[in-house]
């Protein structure tokens, strides 16, 4: 039994099978991918989606307090004092102090002091906070290295400028005439300026010259036609009387 099995499953030799595969010369169709263009990948590149790094846990980092620094009750002292010096002043002009000695200091002093000019101190750190929420923002520029306050409550420019001739030490930067700030140049041009009087005076003889010149331009015409008329009367009163003067002596 065994044996007839092994017959029928184990061809024999010289047995073909009934179906061949025949191979032909043809080659195979192979596709290969086609590569990409530059520009494609650039887009790609700029377009790919990068996940969002996961948060940190909470209590991983220390937290970041904000420190708010307090100022101290000098610091507004000062602010207090510098807001009434500038409430209280019309002419305020800053100056560098290069180096002068406390003698040449208190001889300034006195010498201002006869023009009513007085003389302040401020720390530039105080003046620059107190300027940046004022009016006077841009005259913080000014305060850089030692400088004073040359104050009065009236604009003595003209006072001022010749009392700081006489010392070298102290160099005027600029300063606020009457809410207006000025440089350097600009307090020797205002120095030029004629008092307030005689402004006055000028602007009192202009109208009065103007008026007068109106006047005599409405005085004009009806003097010159009163004129006209008296000079006609004459004229008749004369023809009258070479009419009635031949008749009389015949």
């Amino acid at each position: 039994m065994a044996a007839t099995l092994c017959s029928k499953i184990i061809p024999k030799q010289g047995w073909l099978p009934l179906a061949q595969s025949v191979r032909h010369g043809s080659k195979a169709v192979t596709r290969h991918r086609k590569p990409m263009h530059f520009l494609k990948q650039k887009l790609m590149a700029l377009t790919e989606y990068i996940p969002p790094k996961p948060a940190a846990p909470k209590g991983a980092y220390p937290s970041e307090t904000i420190q708010v620094k307090e100022e101290s009750g000098l610091a507004l002292l000062k602010k207090k004092q510098l807001k009434e010096v500038f409430q209280a002043n019309k002419m305020i002009a800053v100056a560098q102090n290069s180096a002068s000695s406390v003698e040449d200091m208190l001889i300034l002093k006195h010498r201002l002091h006869k023009h009513d000019i007085s003389v302040k101190f401020f720390p530039n750190e105080i003046m620059r906070t107190f300027l940046s929420d004022s009016n006077y923002c841009n005259m913080a520029p000014l305060f850089s290295g030692p400088t004073v306050l040359l104050v009065s409550k009236e604009p003595k420019v003209k006072e001022l400028l010749k009392t700081v001739r006489g010392s070298p030490q102290i160099t005027l930067l600029g300063g606020c005439v009457e809410d207006s700030i000025l440089s350097t140049q600009g307090l020797l041009s205002y120095s030029r300026l004629p008092s307030l009087t005689v402004v006055q005076g000028e602007l009192v003889s202009g109208l009065t010259m103007l008026t007068s010149q109106t006047a005599a331009l409405l005085q004009r015409h009806p003097s010159h036609l009163s004129a006209l008329l008296t000079q006609y009367l004459k004229q008749q009163s004369g023809d009258t009387e070479a009419v009635t003067a031949p008749g009389e002596s015949s």
